[in-house]
């Protein structure tokens, strides 16, 4: 059994995905961080690899991506840190990029050094479903990772099911065809977690884009299995030195009705 596939297995409502940046906001933040989530009750981690192009990426993450490369983190650097992951760590780990810096790197290289440090699954949002089954699937299921694609409220019920039916892990639901740190009035992205729901996908949804605070978490987890907060997140990063401090207070917000 997978690490995902035991947190979904094991808890049924309200997992918490955060995202955060290698190497933000100092180069070797990236364990200092991962474990301040994890002390402070983040479910899982998604642990995004800064790249010079991010397509889905809001201004916050992009900017937190800029600083990194200026850190100097690189795919190799982030190895480097994250060789020591397991098993100091045991939430899931999940590594999303985009597919070019992988395919410099050498992708099925890319996959085996990831199963190494310990990393669960992938979240590559530029690879389509018809490339990935021709050409990635079977290095990513040889390397034991999970595959975790992204569906939209534009995107049709059949093609939902075709992603679902690839994933592993979880299903990313993007709240709306926005990039991600989007405010929005969240009442028609309940109605869209509805109509997933009334389709009883095999994979566990998970919703991100927009969610921000504990109001927007409550309402995802209404339909949902959980959500992914990532611009909130990575806005209370800004010191350095407060790493710790910064990041129980802010999952303390999320997550008060459970910390009672």
């Amino acid at each position: 059994m997978t690490r995902l596939s035991e947190l979904f297995q094991r808890k049924k409502e309200r997992v918490l995905n955060v995202y955060c940046t290698a190497g933000y906001p100092e180069l070797e933040s990236t364990l200092p961080v991962m474990h301040a989530l994890a002390a402070g009750g983040a479910d899982i981690i998604e642990l995004g690899m800064p790249y010079s192009d991010p397509l889905a990426d809001g201004p916050v993450i992009q900017a937190s991506g800029a600083r990194a490369l200026r850190n100097g983190m690189s795919i190799g650097k982030l190895f480097e840190q994250l060789a020591s992951l397991r098993p100091a760590l045991d939430v899931p780990v999940v590594l999303m990029g985009y597919l070019n810096p992988l395919l410099q790197y050498g992708f099925e290289a890319f996959c085996a050094k990831a199963r190494a440090c310990g990393v669960d699954g992938l979240i590559i949002p530029d690879i389509p479903l018809h490339a990935y089954e021709r050409e990635y699937k079977a290095i990513v299921e040889r390397h034991g990772l999970d595959f975790i694609f992204l569906v939209t409220p534009e995107t049709s019920e059949a093609r939902v099911r075709d992603l679902d039916a690839a994933s592993s892990g979880f299903l990313y639901a993007v709240s709306s065809s926005s990039v991600t740190g989007s405010a929005k009035d969240f009442s028609p992205v309940e109605e869209y977690l509805a109509r997933l729901e009334e389709l009883r996908l095999r994979n566990p949804v998970l919703v991100g884009f927009g969610i921000h605070d504990k109001a927007t978490f409550d309402a995802a987890c209404r339909h949902a299995r959980g959500a992914i907060i990532g611009s909130a997140y990575i806005r209370a990063l800004y010191e350095p030195e407060l790493i710790q401090e910064a990041t129980a207070t802010f999952l303390a917000g999320i997550l008060r009705e459970e910390k009672r």
